[in-house]
């Protein structure tokens, strides 16, 4: 019977190391926790979009991620909230511009710089107050954002000077 009892003690006493070595490995393993960080340059809060403009928007940020960036995506949604009773067309003339677009070209990269005029905002876009939200994601799946305001119009905004 003492053999039976030094034998259970041993084999409870070798799980119990067992068990607590294999979790201590496991919260040893450090996984990616860290957002990607997001500047972004142009455009700014407040800017006025050109309605209709063939070159399309002048679109500028940086990226950057302590592992591996994966995508980015901009957003762009109507925030008729704060508006104003002037139009200078009819409602029927005109379509609430959305925009939901991603890239994956920066896919495994530290830093990318981005730098593009692929957002055409159509002619037939209301005029008014908008969101312009730029969503970054890690190769780990986590995620970062950066909402600005803007509003979209027919007449030419402030010409930033820019190298394109």
């Amino acid at each position: 019977m003492k053999n039976i009892s030094k034998f259970s003690i041993i084999c409870l006493t070798a799980m119990f190391f067992l068990a607590s070595s294999s979790c201590t490995e496991n919260r040893e393993e450090v996984s990616d926790t860290t957002k990607p960080v997001i500047n972004l340059i142009e455009p700014e809060d407040g800017d006025i979009l050109q309605i209709g403009d063939e070159n399309g928007v002048h679109f500028d940020m940086e990226l950057s991620d302590n592992e591996a960036l994966a995508s980015y995506k901009v957003e762009i949604h109507p925030n008729f909230d704060n508006h104003s009773h002037t139009q200078t067309k009819s409602v029927a003339e005109t379509v609430d511009y959305t925009l939901n677009k991603s890239w994956n070209d920066i896919r495994g990269k530290k830093n990318a710089d981005i730098h593009h005029h692929e957002i055409k905002i159509p002619k037939n876009a209301t005029p008014g107050h908008y969101h312009l939200m730029v969503y970054c994601t890690d190769v780990a799946g986590n995620e970062s954002h950066v909402a600005i305001s803007v509003e979209l119009s027919h007449e030419a905004g402030e010409d930033h000077e820019h190298d394109d």
